[in-house]
């Protein structure tokens, strides 16, 4: 008998009967999308400014675990709410991309206690009710950065060229990352393992978990298959394994993108599908050259997806989440430059998909 399933007979019965005790609701969303921008670890009053001028309500936050207390979201959610915005989510690099839960490696248990620990951190601070999680065992994986429109510099994938994964200061190399292949049944298992323990906690703590598609959505890299979140039907599967309502997905319209037909449905139908079970809590705006086997991340309006499309769905489902842009394109005057320009384009897609759907908007079941 295995640990998983050890855990699955004897204790999850147990555990689920006790979270469904102590769940503290899910707050309800206000209606409407919302715009958010990322922000650093320690926002800068400049920094807040910055978005106050783009009219944006939301920013979105990173650590490193050090940085992961009650203390020190605290203070940041009084220093975001001082300059008159509100923070979506922050996240913790340090339990994102786990490659000891993912690949039941030593230290797994340690790991998932300090998730469940961040879960409950957040819970405590106060007004933060999301965070976004990634479930690669070795990182994201890029190639050499490449141009994209004007010249600009931005990040590529050329799956003939691909060598390293990289998370967080860890770099993964090829050709078998950890030593040797793994199956599809053992990342199942692992993942297994994690949500029902994490789940329950998120539930005590009414915190929503969005889940990050793999990046790149290929069938395996460095000897791990990429066989849950790189795919329509492995969201379908991992969400109802989950069986919860804090669990669902974090969005990257990128990676998606990078999938192309290998997702087995579209941007598109993916959003109609669980975006009208109110399972898509937060959306990556992003667009690129071509799918797989090669893609170059572009600005929103230069890929292969007519990004309104995108923007539209969502509206359409009545997405209450948070849309922010992602992976921009190195412009000319900086970092800011990119954003400012993003962020532009996506306010006159809101407004448009508001116009053009408006009261013909259906009704959704919200999480």
């Amino acid at each position: 008998m295995s640990t998983t399933d050890s855990l699955t007979r004897r204790d999850f019965a147990r555990l689920a009967a006790a979270a469904s005790l102590a769940r503290k609701p899910l707050p309800e969303l206000e209606p409407g999308i919302k715009l958010a921008v990322q922000l650093g670890s320690d926002p800068t009053d400049e920094d807040l400014q910055f978005v106050r001028q783009l009219g944006v309500e939301y920013v979105t936050i990173w650590v490193r675990a050090k940085d992961a207390t009650v203390e020190n979201f605290v203070r940041l959610r009084k220093k975001v709410e001082g300059a008159g915005l509100k923070i979506w989510n922050i996240g913790n690099t340090d339990v994102h991309n786990m490659e000891e839960v993912v690949l039941n490696l030593p230290g797994r248990d340690r790991k998932i206690e300090e998730y469940k620990q961040y879960l409950r951190n957040l819970g405590k601070a106060g007004g933060i009710h999301y965070t976004t999680y990634a479930h690669m065992g070795n990182g994201i994986w890029s190639t050499d950065p490449e141009l994209t429109r004007g010249g600009a510099r931005a990040r590529a994938f050329d799956l003939a060229k691909a060598e390293q994964g990289h998370w967080a200061g860890k770099v993964f190399s090829g050709p078998l990352t950890h030593g040797r292949k793994y199956t599809r049944e053992e990342i199942w298992e692992n993942y297994i393992y994690f949500i029902r323990q994490v789940a329950p906690v998120a539930e005590e703590e009414g915190i929503r978990i969005g889940i990050h598609p793999d990046d790149p959505p290929v069938p395996e890299l460095g000897g791990v298959p990429r066989c849950i979140f790189s795919s329509f039907e492995g969201y379908k599967k991992a969400l109802e394994i989950a069986n919860s309502p804090n669990i669902g997905m974090c969005l990257c319209v990128g990676c998606w993108l990078e999938g192309g037909p290998g997702m087995g449905r579209d941007v598109v139908e993916t959003i109609r599908y669980f975006g009208r079970q109110g399972k898509i809590f937060k959306v990556h705006f992003r667009n690129v050259s071509a799918p797989l086997p090669h893609f170059v991340e572009t600005f929103v309006d230069d890929g292969y997806m007519d990004m309104y499309r995108v923007m539209r769905a969502l509206q359409e489902v009545d997405f209450r989440g948070a849309v922010i842009p992602d992976h921009i394109p190195a412009m000319v005057g900086g970092p800011r430059a990119g954003v400012a320009y993003t962020i532009g384009y996506m306010k006159a897609l809101i407004q448009r998909a508001e116009q053009e759907v408006g009261a013909r908007r259906p009704s959704v079941k919200k999480a």
